[in-house]
């Protein structure tokens, strides 16, 4: 399969996600050649916030290979990712990022993302949405325990 085949089955993932009740996104990742994961955006169907078509590709991806990194992967998406799907990609170690609509088109049709990018800019003091610390010495304790950890799992 090429470049535009992956992308193809992205777009066809996105139009049979619509169909189906989710939102106009699908997703796959291509490891050496071949889909090893595919997704559609699953919102509203499964009532679940982070179930982005690009998730839920990741989520089959590492499910299909025993993994939790997907190393030298490309993620075909048919829309330019969102934060939360950008940081999903990014730490699951994907190469490259191939995308079909971009931000605006999503926010022409309702699906703006830019307040999140707003957000995140945003020194924590300044930020929308509150964030407190609470209980940062008790909370330590788990990192003490991963750092004296020896047979822990780097990822």
């Amino acid at each position: 399969m090429s470049e535009i085949d992956f992308m193809r089955r992205a777009i066809a993932l996105s139009e049979e996600s619509v169909e189906t009740g989710g939102g106009p996104f699908g997703a796959v990742v291509v490891l050496d050649g071949r889909i090893v994961g595919e997704g559609v955006n699953r919102v509203v169907p499964d009532g679940d916030p982070t179930a982005h078509a690009e998730v839920v590709a990741i989520r089959d991806a590492c499910r299909n290979l025993g993994a939790h990194v997907l190393e030298g992967a490309i993620v075909f998406t048919s829309c330019e990712p969102c934060p939360m799907c950008l940081a999903a990609i990014w730490w699951a170690r994907v190469k490259e990022i191939v995308y079909g609509n971009d931000r605006a088109g999503a926010a022409a049709i309702g699906f703006d993302d830019q307040a999140l990018y707003d957000e995140v800019a945003r020194p924590l003091a300044a930020r929308v949405l509150p964030l407190r610390r609470l209980a940062a010495e008790e909370a330590a304790e788990a990192f003490r325990l991963w750092a004296d950890k020896p047979d822990k799992v780097r990822y």
